[in-house]
């Protein structure tokens, strides 16, 4: 269940909520006054690892074998160096 932060805007007071997604945002605080709590949108921290993002796949100076590899394919099947030949 998500967190959400509200802050008072009556007596200034930030506090965190538990709720479900689909309940309504909260209104009234506990100090009393009604209408005057405003939903905090808090930023999330995501990290992408693996294969196939921008952080790992540039990595500078350092090439890889498999990138070289694709670079010596012209085309023709035989020359490629990262096929194998028919068994037949």
């Amino acid at each position: 269940m998500p967190t959400y932060v509200y802050e008072c805007t009556a007596c200034n007071t930030t506090f965190e909520v538990e709720q479900r997604i689909t309940e309504d945002a909260l209104k009234d605080c506990e100090c009393g006054s009604k209408g005057t709590v405003n939903r905090i949108i808090q930023p999330t921290a995501i990290m992408f690892k693996g294969s196939g993002f921008y952080v790992n796949d540039s990595s500078g100076s350092s090439t890889s074998t498999k990138s070289s590899d694709t670079e010596a394919c012209t085309g023709n099947p035989a020359s490629c160096a990262c096929s194998t030949p028919d068994p037949e």
